[in-house]
């Protein structure tokens, strides 16, 4: 695109990138280079940045990385949009300083843009009640509790008014190409797109994880319903859930669609979504591992334990170590 392509629409923004220690170094990435793609395709500077962390020292990323920031939260800074990276547990990030920075920026009119974890700080600091928001998989059961007030979306991005939330990962060049799509129009997300050789662009409502059908090889559509309807229902599997019903054939004929589609009996694969969002609270939140087992649906520690270690071959508490 040559730079007279732009005429005088495209104007320069002014980006901050706010990172907490343990961000993952790809959903950061894959925000900038879309950014920087576009200044190298218009010709000109269309976006201009500054890193923050929250001390003023160096960020650490989630592989160990470091990125050296150009301020602290400390300084004051004039951007139109902040994008807050966090990765790892986001549950057990506290600084009131932080907090307090970002709702001053919020008042200001400043668009807050949370990335991964990122949506898990905004919400600290009571910047998302009332909006609608997403955030990486991993950490939405614990988010969904903490954080009532906010209206939380499965796909991969939201932009409500001044607030933007992403899942991260590969659904970050999504959220920036279609930022970049607002501010400078679609011929030059286009040319991002082919850049980053980004031949499938995905919506924001695309779902985060795969199908069932693709996570569970499974061909019977029956089968599928009744593993819909158990993720549905992790926390209480006690509700009253009928699968035959669900399935619309007998008990009998269910138990040999799961044998033939699953090898396992019913209630055996109805342990697979409860104990991997087990794994996954373990891994990525600060809650004990009774309260782990309660959310997940299981009548006592022991019994949470017990079917932990049988799918897993280890202890909850061994992996509750793994993130301490």
């Amino acid at each position: 695109m040559r730079q007279s392509d732009l005429g005088n629409v495209a104007q320069e923004k002014s980006l901050g990138y706010l990172l907490v220690n343990g961000f993952a170094l790809m959903s950061y990435a894959s925000v900038v280079e879309p950014f920087r793609a576009a200044n190298v395709l218009a010709g000109r500077t269309l976006h201009r940045w500054t890193h923050i962390s929250t001390d003023g020292g160096p960020c650490h990323a989630s592989n160990g990385a470091t990125i050296i920031a150009d301020q602290g939260v400390d300084t004051s800074i004039d951007c139109e949009t902040l994008f807050v990276f966090a990765g790892g547990d986001p549950t057990r990030f506290s600084d009131p300083a932080t907090w307090a920075w970002l709702r001053k920026l919020g008042r200001t009119g400043t668009v807050l843009a949370g990335i991964s974890g990122g949506p898990y700080v905004l919400a600290q600091a009571g910047l998302l009640d009332g909006y609608r928001a997403t955030i990486h998989w991993e950490h939405r059961a614990a988010f969904m509790e903490a954080f009532p007030l906010v209206t939380v979306d499965p796909g991969l991005f939201v932009v409500d008014r001044r607030r933007v939330t992403c899942a991260g990962g590969m659904g970050s060049p999504d959220l920036a190409v279609d930022l970049i799509e607002r501010d400078h129009g679609h011929a030059l997300a286009v040319e991002v797109s082919d850049w980053l050789i980004r031949s499938e662009p995905r919506a924001a409502d695309r779902p985060q994880r795969l199908s069932l059908r693709d996570r569970y090889g499974v061909a019977s559509d029956r089968v599928l319903n009744v593993l819909a309807h158990m993720e549905a229902s992790v926390e209480d599997p006690s509700s009253g859930i009928d699968p035959a019903r669900i399935a619309g054939v007998s008990v009998r004929q269910l138990e040999r669609l799961f044998m033939r589609q699953m090898e396992q009996t019913v209630q055996e694969c109805y342990l697979r979504p409860r104990l991997e969002q087990a794994a996954q609270l373990l891994r990525s939140t600060g809650l004990s591992v009774t309260d782990i087992g309660v959310a997940c649906g299981f009548r006592s520690t022991s019994h949470f334990s017990a079917a932990y270690k049988a799918r897993f071959g280890r202890a909850p508490s061994s992996d509750r170590r793994l993130t301490a």
